[in-house]
Order: C-alpha cells, then sequence, then structure tokens
C-alpha cells in the first residue's frame, strides 16, 4: 500500500486534493484544527506529502507547528504566499501550487487558468487535480514559481481591493475603471516588490492578471475577504515605508 498523504484543513479546496490523492490510490489521513498534529505524525511518520490546506489567516501558525518529520514533504496552496513565508517557519523547498480554480460550497470547481505547481511533489499534484479533472501544469524553476505567486496576489488584491471601490466584476474592471485597476496594481505591486525584495516584472505581471481575467470575465471583484487583504496591505505598506496613495485612499472610504 503506498503511504499516505496527510491533509491539514478539509475545506472545499482539502477536500478537492483530496479526492485526487484518493483516487490515485493514496490513503488519506485528514487533519482538523483540534487534532494534535504530533500524535499524527508518530502515527503516520513517512507520509507520502502532507498537504497544508488552512487559510492565509492561518498558514504562518500551521507552519510553526508542523512536525520535524513532516517538514520535507509539504504542499502549499495559500492565496497571498511568498517564499519568505515559508522561510521565517523555517521550511526549505516545500511544493506550492498557486491555485486558479475556485470551490465553493455546494458548487463544482470554477477554472479560471491552468494552475502552475513547483517542487518535489509537483508531479503528485499534478496527477490528483487530473483524477478530478482540473487543469494544471509544472514550471522548471524557483524564478518562475515566484512569478506566478506575485501574479496570482497582484490578481487577487487588485481586484478585491478596487472592488470595495467600483463594485463589478473583472470585466467591468478593466473596461470601465482601467485607472483604478491600474492605480491599485501599481501600490500593490510596490508592496510586493518589497515582499520579495526584488524588482518585479510589472509589464509581465499586469498582462498575466488580464490574462486571468479573460478566464473567468464575471468574476465578482470584491470577496468577502477585501477589508482583510487591504487592512493587511496597508500593514505591509506602513513596515516598507511605502506611500501606496490609492490603497490609503480606498480604506479611508471603505474600512
Amino acid at each position: 500500500m503506498k503511504n499516505p498523504v496527510i491533509v491539514i484543513g478539509l475545506g472545499e479546496l482539502g477536500s478537492v486534493f483530496a479526492r485526487g490523492f484518493l483516487r490515485l490510490g493514496y490513503p488519506v489521513q485528514g487533519v482538523t484544527r483540534d487534532m494534535d498534529k504530533e500524535i499524527i505524525a508518530q502515527t503516520v511518520p513517512n507520509p507520502a506529502a502532507v498537504l497544508v490546506a488552512v487559510g492565509e489567516a492561518d498558514i504562518q501558525q500551521t507552519l510553526a507547528d508542523i512536525p520535524v518529520s513532516w517538514s520535507d514533504k509539504l504542499i502549499l496552496l495559500q492565496n497571498e504566499l511568498l517564499p519568505r513565508d515559508w522561510q521565517a517557519a523555517d521550511i526549505k523547498e516545500p511544493t506550492v501550487i498557486s491555485v486558479w480554480f475556485e470551490k465553493k460550497k455546494g458548487m463544482d470547481s470554477k477554472v479560471v487558468l491552468p494552475s502552475p505547481i513547483f517542487g518535489a511533489n509537483a508531479k503528485l499534484v499534478f496527477d490528483a487535480l487530473g483524477q478530478v479533472d482540473l487543469p494544471s501544469y509544472i514550471v522548471d524553476s524557483e524564478d518562475e514559481l515566484e512569478y506566478e505567486l506575485v501574479r496570482k496576489n497582484l490578481y487577487i488584491l487588485t481586484t478585491n481591493i478596487a472592488g470595495l471601490e467600483v463594485g463589478g466584476n473583472v470585466a467591468e474592471l478593466a473596461a470601465d475603471h482601467n485607472e483604478v485597476m491600474r492605480a491599485v496594481a501599481n501600490d500593490v505591486l510596490d508592496i510586493q516588490q518589497w515582499l520579495t525584495d526584488k524588482p518585479q516584472d510589472r509589464d509581465r505581471l499586469m498582462d498575466g492578471m488580464l490574462e486571468a481575467f479573460d478566464g473567468d470575465p464575471q468574476h465578482g471583484c470584491m470577496g468577502r475577504s477585501a477589508p482583510a487583504r487591504l487592512t493587511r496591505a496597508l500593514g505591509f505598506a506602513d513596515q516598507a515605508g511605502l506611500e501606496v496613495q490609492t490603497l490609503r485612499a480606498i480604506a479611508a472610504k471603505h474600512l
């Protein structure tokens, strides 16, 4: 029998991946927030992989609490994820997927774009998603992974934060509120550059964001997490000493 896959967090996304792993023939051990990971790690010390499927608000604490025997098997999928997040927890070389499908309760998964994956367990993730008919692909470098993570962050933060101001969907944002979209995106990229500690290819990232808009033009801009995302972004901007005037103006009106 194959070694089990651990799935930490059994919400909508975690359940999609768990189904894929099961169809590949892997036993799946789910871990909920009230379960002791150290006790489970004594029972399953050598899993095939450990998928961390908690929300972004819980990722830092979850990474800090990962049993040592699991730490080289991690798969991460959170929004707003960057290398600094796993480096801060002394996690080395996790497998990371930038998830471009949406799964809500009672609905099938909705694909915006194929999801890029990088890391030692990339083939496992690719195969698992294939089992549940979700497109993905494997990127071949850490630099390309970082581009994909920043692109997803740009998409989420720009649409959510601009959505606080103008509402609507992403097609309307690009067509009818292009100036707001670009002003928010530039502020977001200022923050992303500070978080990654390197210059980012803004033109490529903007093109990548607009490609995602085309993948689901009717996608609503303002998710329920928008205020929290804006608050978090301004916290980073304050640490970095960044002006981000557009973000601050939107916060003054909507937070």
